[in-house]
């Protein structure tokens, strides 16, 4: 059989391209690791002038943390949290332009784009890791125990759901934590998903939305730079407007034929079917609705700053 002609390259059979290993997404996911750790770097510097300053409103939530240096761990926990959550914000946004209907002009190639969906998957895990560990670090720091009862202490307030009873470290630590153990083995499942069968692997991975979702809840939730109502925590409703409209499209005209609404009782999905998948984009509407009424109104949950002077909302009763 005569091979091609002089200096024409034969196009590369798909069992030749390279397969896609979890050792070759954390070499391609470097460059993304960095970008990552300069902008938690970034976030970092910002919350400590802040904090130097005198303008945030963690002071105003814990008025003994305006020691900057003293609490310098924490500070850092929490600037992983925000890169943590900006990253999860982006692999989110990713994913559901890869799924759902695609612009007509895309910047990279789908390929390009579904490695970076994977590495910055790869990168939110390690980042709300980091942020889980510095935030037991600084726990251990400021425990008067001996080191080793120190960190078992610390081990079970940060990791051990219901371990941490202070405040509203309650309800927000075991939300976190919830994020953090959902998003391990989200995050590796792709890896596998040759011997867990590619249908049950898309099944699990719709999951990641509810990863940030809790990831989101959390910040919100715990979030000292946003306790208050003001614009920082209106910015945060911001974001996931383009959530909640790229996951309705999504819903709307899926990339997969199989997963669109179509009419009851034709083709595929049967009755059930086809009323969960309406209910769940009448769902997602409803919640798109609900952020625009926050963005118009301001009213997004913040609790109400205290004024400076308290002490005429006191009353002498002796």
């Amino acid at each position: 059989m005569p091979g091609p002609p002089p200096g024409v390259v034969p196009p590369r059979s798909p069992r030749s391209a390279p397969r896609v290993t979890l050792r070759s997404d954390l070499r391609a996911g470097f460059l993304d690791g960095s970008v990552a750790l300069l902008v938690t770097a970034a976030v970092f510097v910002l919350i400590y002038v802040r904090i130097k300053a005198g303008t945030s409103s963690t002071l105003t939530v814990m008025p003994f943390m305006a020691d900057a240096g003293a609490f310098w761990l924490y500070f850092l926990s929490q600037a992983f949290g925000w890169s943590a959550l900006l990253w999860a914000w982006g692999t989110v946004i990713l994913g559901l332009l890869l799924s759902g209907p695609r612009p007509a002009r895309l910047p990279w190639s789908v390929a390009r784009l579904e490695r970076l969906h994977r590495t910055t998957s790869l990168n939110t895990i390690a980042l709300i890791a980091a942020h889980a560990l510095l935030f037991a670090a600084e726990l251990i720091r400021y425990d008067s125990d001996a080191w080793y009862a120190a960190t078992a202490t610390a081990f079970v307030e940060t990791f051990v759901p219901g371990g941490y009873d202070s405040g509203t470290g309650r309800i927000a630590i075991p939300i976190g934590q919830a994020a953090l153990y959902l998003a391990i083995p989200l995050g590796l499942l792709f890896y596998v998903r040759h011997r867990i069968g590619p249908k049950t692997w898309r099944v699990l991975h719709r999951f990641v939305l509810v990863v940030y979702v809790l990831s989101v809840w959390h910040t919100l939730l715990y979030g000292t730079n946003v306790w208050y109502d003001g614009w920082f925590r209106t910015a945060v409703w911001l974001l996931q407007l383009p959530v909640a409209a790229l996951f309705l499209a999504r819903l709307l005209r899926p990339a997969r034929r199989s997963q669109r609404l179509g009419r009851p009782g034709a083709g595929a999905p049967t009755r059930l079917a086809w009323a969960a998948r309406f209910t769940g984009r009448l769902t997602v509407v409803a919640v798109l609705v609900a952020l625009v009424a926050v963005l118009a109104t301001g009213r997004d949950g913040g609790r109400v700053r205290p004024p400076a002077d308290t002490t005429s909302s006191h009353t002498d009763h002796d």
